[in-house]
């Protein structure tokens, strides 16, 4: 039986207008991603890779190509209809956190959840949204951080707080960007361990863009870019 892919890419380029000259920052990259798979995308600053993310993600349109996410072609829906398609499917981790300052942790990682809807809250394994997000916490190691607000939170502290809030929405897709690139050695170590441990409890799909090469080994396919170019896709067996 054959895979299902959660992620088409087909052909996309992207170009901006800048001070009356044409900057391509991707040409022509096409990939396509299984469900519950884990993919690292990598290179150089500049090569490409966070705006590669962002389209993949729906959060801009690429200039020319097509994105296709679960199954729907984003360049087909208009702003308001890609952001509930990232409300439903997908969840994020930035390497800056982007935590809501006045939010406790708790809160924090119940925001996703609320957004979803009371639908989403009642098949919830049955939980309530505050019960759901404390045993992410707890899941975490931060059940005694509930009720601090992001401030009083160390980076790394911060950062499995942003891991507790992506998974909270049960996506079916999970972009990281540079997730750990705040973070010092030892933390980064102990954070990737808890991004797969969670990755592997909910099955969700991982994209993962990195300059941690030790981070990127850890997925099951690397993508390497180049110059806005895929210049390598290396999958294990």
């Amino acid at each position: 039986m054959a895979a299902e892919t959660i992620l088409k890419v087909t052909n996309i380029s992207k170009t901006f207008r800048a001070a009356g000259r044409v900057l391509t920052v991707l040409e022509h990259i096409t990939f396509a991603v299984e469900a519950g798979s884990t993919m690292a995308i990598v290179g150089p600053s500049g090569s490409g890779k966070t705006t590669l993310l962002g389209l993949c993600a729906g959060l801009d349109r690429c200039s020319d190509g097509s994105v296709q996410l679960n199954g729907t072609v984003l360049e087909s829906l208009d702003e308001d209809e890609r952001a509930v398609m990232r409300n439903r499917y997908v969840g994020f981790i930035f390497q800056n956190f982007q935590l809501l300052p006045t939010l406790t942790a708790l809160e924090n990682v119940m925001v996703p959840m609320e957004l979803r809807g009371p639908a989403f809250a009642k098949a919830s394994a049955g939980k309530g949204v505050r019960e759901r997000a404390k045993e992410l916490m707890r899941k975490v190691g931060l059940e005694d951080r509930l009720h601090h607000y992001p401030a009083q939170l160390s980076g790394g502290e911060q950062q499995r707080v942003s891991l507790a809030r992506a998974f909270a929405g049960q996506p079916r897709i999970l972009f990281a960007d540079e997730p750990t690139g705040n973070l010092d050695a030892e933390t980064s170590e102990k954070i990737v361990q808890l991004l797969f441990e969670l990755n592997r409890d909910a099955g969700t799909t991982l994209i993962i863009v990195t300059h941690n090469l030790e981070l990127a080994a850890a997925t099951q396919r690397i993508i390497r870019l180049a110059g806005g170019r895929i210049v390598e896709d290396h999958e294990k067996k």
